[in-house]
């Protein structure tokens, strides 16, 4: 009982913290507020919510490999295999900005010009993306552990 708590509990705060680096992201990609230190800053941002995410992985892995309810039960759950698919298209979406955010470093560095307003508006644009699928991660996950 108390490794399936601990390993709920490790699960939740990687998503809560995906949630704090993915909205930081947000709020930072605009066109009006980018400067150099807020693309240095998306840029670390970006690092911390990979690495989050990889962490969010492998709890989710751990908790099916050692959780209480056992592997098969967690395989043969369709919603399980519905929020993994979103994270999965979350991962996709998040390469994209990762390329952009290191390219605009890049370039910066290189230069000292900022991206253009239209490839910050996509780039944007993919975070937000992100930022809307995870809630519907967390309301199949709601439903899921309802018994649905």
């Amino acid at each position: 009982m108390t490794l399936e708590a601990v390993l709920a509990s490790l699960h939740l705060v990687a998503i809560l913290t995906l949630v704090v680096f993915l909205s930081s992201q947000a709020a930072l990609c605009r066109t009006e507020w980018l400067n150099a230190a807020v693309v240095e800053r998306l840029v670390r941002l970006d690092v911390i919510y990979g690495v989050t995410a990889l962490v969010l992985l492998l709890t989710g892995l751990v908790r099916v490999v050692w959780g209480i309810k056992g592997m098969s039960w967690y395989l043969s759950q369709p919603l399980l295999h519905l929020k993994v698919m979103l994270f999965v298209v979350m991962v996709l979406l998040s390469i994209g900005t990762t390329l952009s955010l290191r390219r605009w470093r890049r370039h910066l560095r290189a230069t000292g010009a900022l991206p253009e307003t239209r490839e910050v508006e996509r780039v944007r644009r993919l975070v937000m993306v992100q930022s809307h699928v995870l809630p519907v991660v967390a309301v199949i996950a709601v439903f899921w552990a309802r018994g649905w």
